[in-house]
């Protein structure tokens, strides 16, 4: 639903005092009390509900979350459980099994004799939870011409062959399997339900922000959209924008400092900033060597940041580098990173409050599908730092749910930045809750979302509203 929307009695966060707020045009055009309305309008009772800027998930991971939906979740089940459930899995539309949440320490190894023991008939690919491995049984790689292929990504035994692990080849899967990309309306829909309006795309592979930007042309997306991916030359569109470029710093093969810089120099002269994945302390001081000498730019930034000591959260503030972290990360594997990570590092893992206090601009985001992408429980994680089992995981580093919730209103290319507000001339990306904000901020929940608007538009809640 679209056109002139007149909202009445809503509370503009901060403010407390219900206004009217008018939207015409995709933006804001009055604000104030008992303003009149048009005769082609379309009133909305805000019943005293609080009406925010629109939120921003500053990373995940768009045809990532499409695809999980038509696969197989093992990561409730054990390594006996996988193994039933890839033993007797159905193929999909595309002839494979796909599985995704493996945990190598639940489930153990995994290679193409472990999957050729469970399943030799089908081709299977299984997903770590990480993200940055597949694992692929003997009928997949023999589809995949991987004993002949070049890519880097694909492990491979002394003699050649393929020992089914393939790292960071997500790229290479989608080219060599072909076929049609997945639809991501589904996922625009859903996020919509969760008031989030601004998303940035934090896939790296080259063709990423192609689909992406499809996806936004066929009006499959609502929101806008900012893509990491190494794309070139993508067709302009109001919604959709060029980010920094993504890098990952993968500690299963570190690369070389002085290439990492090079690269990092280019997307520079490029114009982009970096926004580089780092999840360890070694991932973090190659990456903060590697700016040294590459140079910074504006919007530089690092993606997770999950053990940051007090030395590199002084060294990223110098630096003026954003760091985008992951909340609901810890209320779902803080226990399992309280019990793999050196001792030494548990008072560092995933720090919020300290990198604030350290002067590092901080955005809280999802990294869906690996995280939860409902930002309301990310608000609550952000504050309690609960893991499963009830145990705080760094008590000093929880934040009050206002501060994660202002980096949820930063814009896309300056996370953890000035927030956007509600104001006359402003666009009309904006969520309305069903309660007032003193009510909802004591139990942040995604059921409090009545309406999402992206430009003036009624991109969730319509049948709530009418």
């Amino acid at each position: 639903m679209s056109g002139e929307v007149l909202l009445r009695g809503v509370e503009l966060h901060p403010r407390q005092d219900p206004v009217d707020c008018r939207i015409r045009g995709g933006a804001v055009v009055e604000i104030g009390r008992r303003l009149r309305p048009r005769p082609d309008e379309f009133v909305v009772r805000g019943d005293g509900g609080a009406l925010l800027p629109g939120l921003a998930d500053h990373h995940l991971h768009l045809a990532a979350m499409a695809a999980r939906r038509a696969s197989l979740d093992v990561s409730p089940l054990s390594r006996h459980g996988l193994a039933s459930s890839v033993a007797q899995a159905v193929a999909g539309e595309d002839g494979w099994v796909r599985a995704v949440g493996y945990d190598d320490v639940v489930h153990g190894d995994l290679d193409r004799s472990v999957l050729d023991g469970w399943n030799r008939v089908l081709p299977v690919r299984v997903q770590h939870r990480s993200g940055a491995l597949w694992v692929v049984n003997s009928p997949g790689l023999e589809r995949l011409g991987a004993l002949a292929a070049a890519h880097a990504g694909i492990e491979r035994e002394r003699t050649g062959r393929p020992t089914g692990r393939l790292w960071r080849a997500d790229a290479w899967l989608r080219e060599v399997l072909g076929g049609r990309p997945p639809s991501l309306r589904a996922v625009g829909a859903r996020l919509a339900a969760l008031g989030v309006t601004h998303v940035a795309d934090a896939t790296p592979d080259q063709g990423a922000g192609h689909l992406v930007s499809e996806a936004v042309r066929r009006e499959e997306l609502p929101q806008h959209i900012m893509t990491m991916a190494a794309d070139a030359g993508l067709p302009p569109h109001p919604r959709l924008s060029i980010g920094p470029l993504k890098f990952v710093v993968a500690d299963h093969a570190l690369p070389d400092v002085d290439d990492l810089a090079g690269r990092m120099r280019q997307a520079h002269t490029n114009g982009r900033p970096v926004a580089v994945h780092c999840v360890t302390r070694t991932a973090l001081a190659l990456t903060l060597a590697a700016l040294d000498r590459a140079g910074g730019l504006d919007g530089d930034r690092v993606e997770h940041c999950a053990v940051a000591d007090r030395a590199g959260a002084a060294e990223l503030a110098a630096r003026g580098i954003r760091v985008v972290t992951q909340p609901t990360l810890v209320a779902l594997r803080g226990d399992d990173y309280w019990e793999r990570v050196d001792p030494a590092d548990r008072p560092d893992l995933w720090r919020y409050a300290g990198l604030l206090h350290a002067g590092v601009r901080v955005a809280a985001s999802s990294d869906a599908p690996y995280g939860d992408p409902d930002p309301w429980a990310g608000l609550r994680a952000a504050a309690e730092r609960l893991t499963p089992s009830g145990r705080v995981l760094g008590a000093d580093e929880r934040v009050p749910v206002e501060v994660a919730l202002r980096s949820m209103f930063s814009p896309l290319d300056d996370p953890g930045g000035p927030a956007r507000r509600i104001a006359v001339g402003r666009p009309a990306d904006l969520v309305l809750l069903d309660r007032p904000w003193s009510e909802a901020v004591r139990a942040p929940d995604a059921g409090h979302v009545r309406a999402t608007f992206i430009e003036g538009r009624i991109a969730h809640g319509a049948q709530q509203l009418g």
